[in-house]
Formats: structure tokens, C-alpha cells, sequence
């Protein structure tokens, strides 16, 4: 079993690494070291496309306060299950019913309009998507820091959505029993089923309020991925693409068993003893130290809450390991991850095709078909989707033709690892914010300067 366990854990390095080799060689200025920060730098990096550099500040001392805190007051809102409020704005957590069936937790983030503007703004959706094994709460920094840099003069409100997938954070079927209970019946935990999820959700939820009927997605890992195949699918619901760091492969899809619950009994077996090692508090932190650059951001010097997020305190708060531990604390934690570890890739069908044995889609035959403008974000120190695999998405997009001209953009965020949502917020937030400000038309995004020089050598992170 332990023999079994290793083989498994060094498969999914493997696929992740191949994606890697095959890709093209990435220039040395693209290639950061895990040390100290350097000056930041912008240089070209191929057609259609620039490749910029940010470098961060690592200590409090170097620390320098870029941009203006708003303030705004709270609203009550008496449809809302919980609501909590900052400085800066307010965060809800809502559920949406998925299948008619199960209970999605979801939250809205947005400031406040104190002078009774909001009807006459125009609504911009942006939805972030997690990585697997963590909820919305690990989207909460950057959202603050988006919130931080909304102007009042400006004619569009932000609404930021964060959501857990079925199976991860808060979403769960209502009686889960180990993969045995009648609601967990034929559930597979699937890309295919995350997407149905993501599709539903963005259809009537994000869209009824959104101006131009889009949604601008980020994708975070695994979230990249899901990302990338729903516009695949749904071109027409996507206004931007920003992907970072995003795996370009889906779990293992080990043969024997399709993930659809329950599980034969080996397969629980090996799920229940994998998920049992890597929700071990210590893997967790082992886990997070490779996936960061600096611990600061993960360990809980600094609260990452959305409360605490509003605050240039750096008081302290739960750490990030916890509350990974947290959400595998339920009964059904054993049986998604063992239908994780199962489950196929995506496919090519939607919610209203059926087969008997749909075609899988891959990742990259996926981003080249996009017809949407895409932002590639990655943490230059991720020991998994590293420089190498950023680049050959940037090949891939910049490659796109057919369509009107569709714009790729890569920025190379130093000293940031897997996670540049958690670990880099405020940078995330300024290079997001100026792409998603920028016109779609007459190739505005093409053009518009996503790290201004001259604004600072360094952006300082709220940690």
C-alpha cells in the first residue's frame, strides 16, 4: 500500500514535469530564483504579447504603501446568510442549489456604494476559481486587494465571486456516509461534473447581473484548468481568461472503476489511506512549504481572513494548513478523494450531449481553440507549473488564428510560488485590475501596460 501510495503521488509529478520538457526553452530572464527580490524589468516575449516582471518585497521593513484605502459602510441585505464587512467592503456567503440537489457555498465580495450610485454602474463579474483542496477562504487577500484598488470615479462596480466545488470547502451532499449514503449515489467527484457545476452556476447566478452578460474567470491550478475547458465550451459567457498558474492536466484517471460513488472496495481502501497521509497536519505544511516561496504567507503570522485582510495591522490569524485540515473533517472527504483519484479528464461533451464513451478534450488542443483574450499570471518559483510550462501555454495562445485577433498576455510574477492569489494579492490585484479595465476593442488589452515602470522596483504583500 505504501509502495503504491508513492507510485501514485510520483505519477502526477511525472504528467505535470513531461508538460514541462515539452515545452519551448524559456528565455533567461524568464528563469527566477527563490531568493531575494530583484528589480523588476519588461522585455519581449514573442508575437502578439509582452512578457513583464514584478518583483516583491519580502520584509515589512521594505514595505511601501502603492494605493489609497477606501472606505465604505455596510449594508444589511436580509436574503443573505451571513454577512461580514471591512473596511473596504462587504463579503456575503450565500448557497446555490446544484441538480436540484446539492447545497453550493458560494461568497460575493464588492464595496459598498454609499452615495446611491450602484443602479447606474455598470456591473463587471469576476469569478475566482480555487485549487483543489481549499475553499473560497483562499481567495479572500485578493479579493480585499481588488476591492482596495476600486476607484470611486470609476463607472463599473466589481462583484467578486468565490465558490467551492462539490466535494471541497463547504460543498457537500447534506448526508454524506463515505460515498454510501442515497444522496452520494452515483455521484462522481469529475471535471466533467465541477464544470456542469461552474456552468450552472455562472448561468444563474454571475450572468442575470452582469452588464454585458460575461464573466472575466481566474483560474488558480486546478481551477485554471476548469477555467480554460468552460470557456473551451462556453466561449460566449467569458469576457477574459486569466489563468495562473494553472495545471494543465486533471488528477490520475487510475482505470478499474469510473468515480461514480460508492467505490468498489479497493479503491475506497487506497482512497481512504492516500487522503488520510496527505490531510496529515504535517504533510499539509510540508506540502505548503514547496508550494510557497514564503512561509509568512501560509503559516498564520498574518491573517488572511476577509476581515483580516482589510487591516495593515499584520496581526496574526489561523494559518492556512488548518483550514485545509478543516474542510476534511466531514464524512465524505475519503469518498470524493478516492473518486478524484479515478475520475476521467474532461470531456468535449456538454451538459445536454450524451455518450457512451465521450472523448476526452486536452488541455492545450483547448486553450488553441480560444476565442477570447487571455492573461497567463504565473509565480515564477512554482516547482510544478514552472517558467517551462508557462511558456508553452504562451506558445500555444500566441499561435491562435480564426478568430478576431484574440489577445495572450504573460507576466512573470517573482519570488511567488503556486499560488499567486494567496501568496501575492496586491500584485495579482494591480496587474489583474488594469487587464480586465482595458477595452476588449481595437486591441486595447494588446497595448494597455499591465506593470507600469516607474510606479516602484517592488510591490509590498499584505503578509
Amino acid at each position: 500500500v505504501i509502495a503504491a501510495m508513492a507510485l501514485t503521488s510520483a505519477a502526477l509529478a511525472f504528467v505535470v514535469a513531461v508538460e514541462a520538457f515539452r515545452a519551448t526553452d524559456v528565455p533567461r530572464h524568464a528563469q527566477a530564483p527563490r531568493g531575494p527580490p530583484t528589480r523588476s524589468s519588461t522585455a519581449a516575449a514573442g508575437p502578439s504579447s509582452l512578457f513583464e516582471q514584478i518583483s516583491l518585497a519580502t520584509s515589512q521593513a521594505s514595505r511601501r504603501r502603492l494605493y489609497h484605502l477606501v472606505t465604505a459602510s455596510s449594508k444589511s441585505d436580509i436574503n443573505d446568510l451571513h454577512q461580514r464587512t471591512s473596511h473596504n467592503g462587504s463579503l456575503e456567503s450565500k448557497t446555490w442549489t446544484f441538480r436540484n440537489k446539492y447545497p453550493i457555498s458560494y461568497e460575493v465580495a464588492k464595496n459598498i456604494d454609499t452615495d446611491g450610485n450602484d443602479s447606474v454602474l455598470e456591473t463587471v463579474p469576476i469569478l475566482l476559481l480555487n485549487g483543489f483542496g481549499v475553499g473560497s477562504f483562499h481567495q479572500h487577500s485578493l479579493m480585499q486587494q481588488i476591492l482596495r484598488l476600486e476607484s470611486k470615479n470609476e463607472k463599473q462596480r466589481y462583484v467578486i465571486y468565490g465558490i467551492d466545488y462539490l466535494g471541497q470547502g463547504r460543498s457537500w451532499p447534506e448526508n454524506c456516509d463515505d460515498g454510501d449514503s442515497e444522496d452520494e449515489l452515483g455521484l462522481g467527484y469529475s471535471a466533467d461534473t465541477w464544470l456542469e457545476q461552474l456552468k450552472g452556476f455562472v448561468g444563474e447566478i454571475v450572468i442575470p447581473l452582469s452588464s454585458n452578460k460575461k464573466v472575466h474567470l481566474v483560474g488558480n491550478s486546478v481551477g485554471g484548468y476548469l477555467a480554460t475547458i468552460l470557456a473551451h465550451r462556453h466561449p460566449q459567457l467569458v469576457e477574459s481568461l486569466t489563468l495562473m498558474n494553472a495545471t494543465p492536466v486533471w488528477g490520475l484517471n487510475l482505470p478499474g472503476w469510473d468515480g461514480n460513488l460508492p467505490p468498489p472496495k479497493f479503491p475506497k481502501l487506497f482512497g481512504r489511506l492516500m487522503f488520510d497521509v496527505i490531510r496529515d497536519v504535517g504533510i499539509i505544511d510540508k506540502y505548503l512549504e514547496a508550494a510557497y516561496v514564503h512561509r509568512e504567507a501560509f503559516d498564520g503570522t498574518h491573517d488572511d481572513s476577509f476581515e483580516g485582510c482589510s487591516s495593515d495591522e499584520g496581526r496574526g490569524g489561523q494559518g492556512l494548513g488548518a483550514k485545509i485540515r478543516a474542510c476534511t473533517e466531514g464524512k465524505g472527504g475519503h469518498a470524493a478523494f478516492a473518486s478524484i483519484l479515478w475520475s476521467p479528464p474532461a470531456s468535449n461533451l456538454t451538459k445536454n450531449e450524451i455518450s457512451a464513451s465521450p472523448t476526452p478534450v486536452e488541455f492545450y488542443r483547448a486553450l488553441a481553440s480560444l476565442p477570447v483574450d487571455v492573461l497567463l499570471l504565473f509565480g515564477s518559483g512554482d516547482p510544478w507549473c514552472t517558467p517551462a510550462v508557462a511558456k508553452r501555454m504562451h506558445t500555444t495562445l500566441a499561435d491562435r488564428d480564426g478568430f478576431s485577433a484574440p489577445v495572450v498576455r504573460y507576466v512573470s510574477l517573482e519570488n511567488v510560488g503556486h499560488c499567486p492569489n494567496h501568496e501575492a494579492p496586491a500584485s495579482v490585484a494591480r496587474v489583474l485590475l488594469s487587464w480586465i479595465r482595458a477595452p476588449s476593442l481595437s486591441q486595447s488589452r494588446k497595448e494597455t501596460p499591465l506593470v507600469t515602470p516607474g510606479e516602484g522596483d517592488r510591490i509590498g504583500e499584505p503578509w
